[in-house]
C-alpha cells in the first residue's frame, strides 16, 4: 500500500491498485460521502469499481482506450473514473460546463468512441455528438437508456451493478491513466496525458506538505474533473485511507457549515474561492471548528492573514504545479511564508527561474520563467495527446516551460509572480483568449474581437473576462445580444463580464492585437453584465 512511505519504484504507483489494497486492509473504513448525498466505504469502492471495469470489458472497452467521463462530483463518478483506470483505459476528464465548440474539439482530438456522461449534462453531448464521428455511445447514469436507433447509442450505467467483477491484469505506473484538459496558452485547449505515477504524485506531495496522518478527513470542493480535486486531495484520502467528504459545488456560504458538521480537518482552496470564503459575512464562532490546515493557491498575504486570525486555522500554505508538470513546489506546514508558493520539491524535480527568451536561469531574487523538468521516471505529462508540435514547443532545450512568471530565492522558495502566457484565469480555469475570440467572432455582426483579462472586483478574486469588439461595416450590435450569444457559445466559467464596442483594435506594426493595452485601458467604458445601466 502506497502511503506516506511509497514504494520507490515508479511503477507501483498507480491508484486503481492503491483501492484494491486499501479494500482489503479497511473494507468497513468511510471514504467518499457526498455533501447530502451518497457514500462509499473503500470496500464497497473496491468492489464497485472491479464491476464497473467488467462492465466496460464487456463493451468492448480495451486497455489504452479514451473513455470520456463527464460527470459532477459524485460517488458514480469515482466509480467510474477508477473502473477506467482498473482495466487500464484511459479515463478523458471532460469539464461539467464545456458545451459547442469547445466541447466539439475536445471529444475530436481525444477520439473517445464511449462517453459516461450524467443525464444531467448529456444535452451539451448529444448537441455535439453531429460534429464529433468517432463518438457512438454513451453511458448515462440517472437515466433510462434511450432507443437502440439513437445516435450516439445511449446505454444504462446500472449495467455494472450485475456485471462479473474484473479480474485481469491492473496497469503500471508508466501507463496512461488520464487526459485532462487545459488551455494554459493561446490556441485550442491541449489533452494532457498523464501517466499512474504522475497521478498518484500529486496526492503523494500533499500527504507530506500537509502532513497528513490517520486522524485527518479532507473536505473536498472543487471539481473532480480537474487535478486539485481528484489527485492532490481524494488520491491522497485513497493512498492514506482517511475520509473524503466531497461537496458537489462550491458553496462559500456552506463551507464553514460543511468543515463542522463533517468534523473536516483539512482543505484545500484555489484562486478565487478564498476570496469568496473571506467575503462572507463575519461571525462570532467563525473561528470553532477542527479545521487545522488549509492549502491554498495562490496564497495571498491577507488571504493567510485572515485565515489564521479570523478563522483560527493553524497553518495556511501554498504551492505551484500544472497538470502538466505536477506539483514541483509545496509549501510547508510549521513553515510560513505569506505571498510564497514554496520549495522545489528536490526529489522528484529540477526546477529554474530563467529568462524567457534564452532560458538561461537568471540570478536568486530576478524576475523569470518557471522552468520544470522530473527526475523520477513518469511523474510528469507523456505529452499533448495528438499535438506533437505543441509538445515539442512545451519542451524547448529539454526543460518545461510553464509560461509563469516567478522569482527564487538561494534555498528554492518560489514566489509566483504572473502569467507570461496569454490567459485568463477565471473561476479556477485557464481559459485560451483566442477560444473565445473563434467563438464571439461567430455572431453576425462581429467583425474584429479581443479577448482580454482585467481585474476582478474581488480582492484576489483572478480575472474578469472583458471583450472588445469591432462591429462589421453597416452592422449594429448591443452589449445585450453579445453577452447572450456568448452565453449560449461559451462555458460558463467563459462567460465575459465587460462587453466595449471600438472603432479600432491597438495592434503592432505586424498587425497582432495590443492586448497589453487593452488590460491598461480596462473596463472603465465598457459594458458591465454586473451593473447594466453602464455604458
Amino acid at each position: 500500500m502506497m502511503t506516506q512511505t511509497p514504494s520507490m519504484n515508479p511503477t507501483d504507483w498507480v491508484l486503481p491498485r492503491i483501492l484494491a489494497e486499501q479494500g482489503r486492509l479497511r473494507p468497513a473504513a468511510p471514504w467518499v460521502t457526498i455533501v447530502g448525498g451518497d457514500s462509499l466505504t473503500f470496500g464497497d469502492a473496491a468492489a464497485d469499481v472491479r464491476r464497473v471495469a467488467g462492465y466496460l470489458a464487456g463493451l468492448g472497452v480495451k486497455p489504452g482506450d479514451m473513455v470520456g467521463l463527464m460527470m459532477p462530483n459524485s460517488v458514480d463518478l469515482v466509480r467510474a473514473w477508477l473502473g477506467i483506470g482498473t482495466l487500464g483505459a484511459v479515463a478523458v476528464m471532460l469539464n461539467n460546463e464545456l458545451r459547442g465548440a469547445f466541447l466539439q474539439h475536445q471529444l475530436r482530438n481525444c477520439g473517445a468512441d464511449l462517453v459516461i456522461v450524467d443525464a444531467s449534462l448529456v444535452d451539451a453531448i448529444v448537441e455535439a455528438a453531429p460534429h464529433v464521428e468517432t463518438l457512438k455511445r454513451l453511458l448515462v447514469p440517472g437515466s433510462a437508456s434511450g432507443p437502440a436507433s439513437a445516435r450516439p447509442q445511449r446505454l444504462s450505467w446500472e449495467g455494472w451493478r450485475t456485471a462479473a467483477p474484473y479480474d485481469g491484469p491492473l496497469p503500471r505506473g508508466e501507463d496512461i491513466a488520464c487526459v485532462m484538459y487545459t488551455s494554459g496558452t493561446s490556441g485550442p485547449s491541449k489533452g494532457v496525458l498523464m501517466p499512474h505515477a504522475h497521478c498518484a504524485l500529486y496526492g503523494m506531495g500533499q500527504i507530506r506538505a500537509m502532513q497528513l496522518t490517520h486522524d485527518d478527513r479532507f473536505y473536498i470542493t472543487l471539481p473532480l474533473f480537474h487535478a486539485n480535486g481528484l489527485l492532490m486531495q481524494l488520491g491522497a484520502t485513497l493512498q492514506l485511507g482517511i475520509p473524503a467528504v466531497v461537496r458537489q459545488r462550491f458553496s462559500a456560504s456552506e463551507w464553514l457549515n460543511d468543515v463542522r458538521r463533517y468534523g473536516c480537518t483539512v482543505t484545500n482552496a484555489l484562486g478565487a474561492l478564498a476570496a469568496f470564503v473571506l467575503a462572507q459575512p463575519r461571525r462570532d464562532d467563525d473561528a470553532q471548528h477542527g479545521l487545522r490546515a488549509l492549502c491554498n493557491a495562490p496564497n495571498l498575504p491577507e488571504h493567510e492573514a485572515a485565515f489564521r486570525e479570523r478563522f483560527g486555522i493553524r497553518d495556511v500554505f501554498s504551492g505551484f504545479g500544472m497538470t502538466e508538470v505536477n506539483i514541483p513546489v509545496w509549501g510547508r506546514v510549521g513553515q510560513s511564508r505569506p505571498g510564497a508558493a514554496g520549495w522545489v520539491d528536490r526529489e522528484h524535480f529540477e526546477v529554474v527561474v530563467a529568462d524567457p527568451e534564452t532560458d538561461r536561469a537568471v540570478p536568486p531574487g530576478q524576475l523569470g520563467e518557471i522552468l520544470v523538468r522530473p527526475k523520477v521516471p513518469f511523474c510528469f505529462m507523456v505529452g499533448y495527446h495528438n499535438m506533437p508540435d505543441r509538445t515539442v514547443e512545451a519542451w524547448r532545450n529539454l526543460w518545461f516551460h510553464t509560461g509563469d512568471a516567478a522569482t527564487m530565492d538561494a534555498d528554492g522558495l518560489v514566489t509566483f509572480v504572473d502569467r507570461i502566457k496569454d490567459t485568463i484565469r477565471r473561476r479556477g480555469e485557464n481559459i485560451a483568449a483566442s477560444e473565445v475570440e473563434s467563438a464571439i467572432s461567430q455572431m453576425p455582426g462581429a467583425g474584429e474581437v479581443a479577448a482580454f483579462a482585467v481585474p476582478s472586483s474581488i480582492p484576489g478574486g483572478e480575472d474578469e473576462l472583458m471583450l472588445a469588439i469591432v462591429p462589421a461595416a453597416g452592422a449594429t450590435l448591443t452589449a445585450e445580444a453579445v453577452i447572450e450569444h456568448a452565453d449560449k457559445v461559451l462555458p460558463r466559467f467563459a462567460a465575459p463580464r465587460y462587453v466595449e464596442f471600438m472603432s479600432e483594435l491597438p495592434k503592432t506594426a505586424t498587425g497582432k492585437v495590443q492586448r497589453a493595452v487593452l488590460r491598461k485601458r480596462g473596463p472603465e467604458q465598457a459594458w458591465d453584465r454586473d451593473t447594466p445601466s453602464r455604458p
